[in-house]
């Protein structure tokens, strides 16, 4: 598959999600505009003081944990792919009344359209399975961050995607052996949502991860992984203190999200 030809299908896939998210519980967009931060612990954690801090955001979907960063005293800059995300992103800043800035466009080309360097570079959750080359992503997080920046890195565990959706059996490769091209009902965000749609993606191992930033120069300032989810995103799940999800069948004994913070 070329890359303009998956570009597109995860733009019109993406696309159609952005309603549907907005108008989820997932998403809890009335408690959001009421002022609630939509950041979880384990990258509030890592972030720490944002305050006068210019940070690069990228894949933000619609932006709410872009101006999260903003209403934290940042300086925000949100990138990705779908034009009706961003379009309703600014939209949000713009009732909200932050100044938080918004790019369309696949990261790939960011720097056609960006010229900037930044304290920190975030990206979090379900957004490299997206990307078919992590050496060309890791290049962008080198490209925009300063020289006594930091990128921080929060994504689900590569382990979660190797198994079928109801975590029955192994199902796909932990590492990137070419395109996952697949159709889906519904959305992580509602399940039972009526919405079938064709998508594609990329399983990506931590090394090839790790690697990639390390081949742009980058220096490995913490690796941890973490037994659970924030979310309530995957099949069969279930709720543990401070609104920690677990997966029914591996309980607290398996890795369902891992960190990293990088810099030079």
């Amino acid at each position: 598959m070329e890359n303009n030809e998956y570009l597109e299908v995860n733009r019109l896939s993406w696309n159609n999600k952005v309603e549907m998210h907005m108008n989820s519980e997932f998403y809890n967009m009335e408690g959001f505009l009421k002022g609630e931060t939509s950041l979880k612990e384990i990258e509030i954690d890592l972030l720490g003081d944002v305050k006068g801090k210019k940070i690069l955001h990228l894949q933000c979907h619609f932006g709410q944990d872009t101006i999260s960063l903003s209403r934290m005293g940042a300086t925000v800059t949100g990138i990705d792919l779908s034009d009706i995300a961003i379009d309703k992103a600014r939209e949000v800043a713009s009732q909200l009344n932050t100044d938080t800035k918004f790019i369309c466009c696949n990261i790939f080309d960011l720097p056609q359209h960006l010229d900037e360097k930044f304290d920190i570079v975030f990206t979090s959750y379900g957004a490299i399975g997206w990307l078919p080359d992590m050496k060309k992503w890791a290049d962008v997080v080198a490209r925009f961050l300063s020289p006594t920046g930091q990128f921080i890195f929060v994504e689900f565990h590569p382990a979660v995607w190797m198994y079928d959706d109801h975590f029955k059996g192994i199902h796909y490769n932990y590492f990137n052996t070419g395109p996952i091209v697949e159709i889906q009902t519904g959305t992580y965000a509602d399940k039972t949502a009526d919405i079938t749609q064709k998508y594609v993606m990329w399983n990506h191992g931590i090394s090839e991860v790790v690697n990639s930033l390390i081949s742009e120069g980058l220096s490995i300032k913490k690796l941890e992984e973490y037994n659970y989810s924030p979310y309530n995103c995957f099949q069969h799940c279930s709720m543990g203190e401070k609104g920690r999800y677990y997966i029914d069948y591996f309980g607290d004994k398996f890795p369902l999200v891992y960190a990293i913070v990088a810099s030079y």
